[in-house]
């Protein structure tokens, strides 16, 4: 019978593939953990101890800059690995993550990740594959974020969290907003109050409707145009 922790690892894409054999062998080596919300797993700067597969929850990461405004990198739920660049380049956790909401999560030590690696050379090719697949998003985040302007990089969010909601490529579609705008601006690097005119902004030229937290996209393509 497949227990949990076999179960979290089957459901991520990094140990997916793996076999039966292989599965509990990294089942051995992980330590379930579980935290609060608002309950930081690590700080940007510490050691890198090992790395996380989230089992159940959400967990942001985050960065501060100078003047302490919080940017938010990513946001992961269930099946995410987190944390597995550090693990293998001997350098300390690049960000911040803390519980969005109760979470819990596998730890996995970095000796035991290595180790597990230098047995399984196939593995160890994969994890460069997904790693270099993280470097190019990183990349596209850092060229949205330094090339499109507020109202681009809001309308490239509510399509990401219409897709998350289930929406058709094309079409009309309505989801809850469950993000605040403080929220959102931690996300696409700006403040609330530009956040707000920029929704509004939106709103006004037809590309979305707001009722409550309720957002409604008449035409997606409309709005991916925009966001281009």
């Amino acid at each position: 019978m497949e227990t949990e922790k076999a179960a979290a690892l089957k459901h991520t894409v990094l140990f997916g593939d793996l076999n039966a054999k292989e599965l509990s062998q990294l089942e051995e080596q992980a330590v379930r953990m579980q935290f609060k919300k608002g309950e930081l797993l690590f700080l940007a700067g510490e050691e890198a101890k090992g790395l996380y597969v989230i089992v159940d929850g959400k967990v942001r990461a985050f960065r501060n800059n100078a003047e302490g405004r919080e940017h938010v990198m990513h946001v992961d739920s269930a099946g995410a690995v987190i944390a597995e660049v550090p693990v293998f380049d001997d350098g300390p956790y690049p960000a911040s993550v803390m519980a969005e909401e109760d979470s819990t999560v596998l730890f996995i030590a970095k000796r035991d990740m290595c180790e597990f690696c230098l047995e399984h050379p196939a593995f160890m090719f994969k994890t460069l594959k997904l790693m270099s697949a993280r470097v190019r998003r990183h990349a596209e985040m850092v060229e949205i974020l330094s090339f499109r302007e507020v109202g681009q990089r809001l309308a490239l969010l509510l399509l990401s969290e219409a897709q998350d909601a289930g929406a058709p490529p094309s079409g009309a579609t309505s989801f809850p907003l469950s993000l605040s705008n403080h929220q959102i601006a931690t996300r696409i690097g700006s403040v609330r109050d530009v956040v707000s005119r920029a929704l509004a902004r939106l709103q006004h030229d037809g590309l979305i409707a707001i009722n409550g937290r309720v957002i409604t996209i008449p035409d997606i393509r409309a709005l991916k145009h925009y966001t281009k």
